[in-house]
């Protein structure tokens, strides 16, 4: 079994023991076609392309233009990676052993990387799954990787006892998965907030939510993916009427206001 999480925009290279450790990501030949049109891009065409401010079009070019697709190294991704999904893993207080455990079953879908495991060695980079980017291969980073991210995934779930796809990636990035060339089931995961007797989907509480199941799957050893039903960290549980085999549901109680749960998360990082 798999989970697959989508990556963040915000970042952490702080320095973490596990560095050291980082793995080479496999899709490197890819990785180093893409750099050769990244590098080429202008400050004018990183704002169109990804509606960045002036001073973030001048970081993200600069950090293009540095980008060593032959470097070794690098830091951890679930490490590097620092948004909401970020929180709700909390990969940089697991121990060796869960580390080990999630580099096997946990995925990072990549713009710039297509498929990344946990302690893939990653430079800083911003290059959103929905770009534009025209190359050889079409106009789009969909049209880049084409099934090249469904068949890693597959290769992937070689020899896991449960062939199983979790998706808790966003549309925009699990969108690069093509399911029809993807062999194995795919499981799709709904996080909802109930308020006044109407539930739907926030945001910034879906993506910690995708973070935290993934971690609480580390932490339990999950391996199927019936035992995923029984999550019920943050006051979340399943809605076992709009569940299926083919997606699962969960649902709570709508807690306070974004800005108050950011302000404390900030404040217990």
């Amino acid at each position: 079994m798999l989970f697959v999480l989508s990556p963040a925009k915000r970042l952490d290279f702080s320095a973490h023991p596990m560095t050291a450790q980082a793995t080479e990501p496999r899709m490197g030949e890819d990785t180093a076609q893409l750099a050769v049109s990244t590098r080429r891009l202008t400050k004018p065409d990183l704002k169109r392309l990804m509606g960045l401010s002036d001073d973030l079009a001048r970081l993200n070019q600069e950090r293009f233009q540095a980008f060593d697709a032959e470097a070794v190294g690098g830091t951890p991704a679930a490490l590097a990676f620092a948004g909401d999904v970020y929180l709700g893993l909390k990969a940089r207080d697991l121990d060796e052993a869960g580390m080990d455990w999630a580099q096997d079953r946990l995925r990072i879908l990549s713009g710039l990387y297509g498929v990344l495991r946990p302690m893939d060695g990653i430079q800083p980079y911003r290059l959103e799954m929905g770009t534009k980017l025209s190359t050889r291969r079409g106009r789009d980073l969909y049209a880049f990787w084409g099934d090249r991210i469904a068949r890693r995934l597959d290769a992937d779930l070689e020899g896991q006892p449960d062939r199983t796809v979790i998706n808790l990636a966003s549309e925009e990035y699990f969108g690069a998965v093509d399911r029809k060339a993807l062999k194995a089931p795919v499981v799709d995961v709904r996080f909802e907030e109930e308020k006044d007797g109407q539930r739907k989907v926030l945001s910034f509480f879906a993506k910690q939510a995708r973070g935290t199941m993934a971690r609480w799957a580390i932490d339990q050893r999950i391996e199927r993916a019936a035992d995923l039903k029984g999550f019920d960290r943050n006051g979340y549980r399943i809605d076992p009427r709009r569940s299926s085999d083919q997606a699962l549901v969960f649902w709570r109680h709508q807690p306070p206001p974004v800005a108050e749960q950011r302000k404390t998360a900030r404040e217990t990082v």
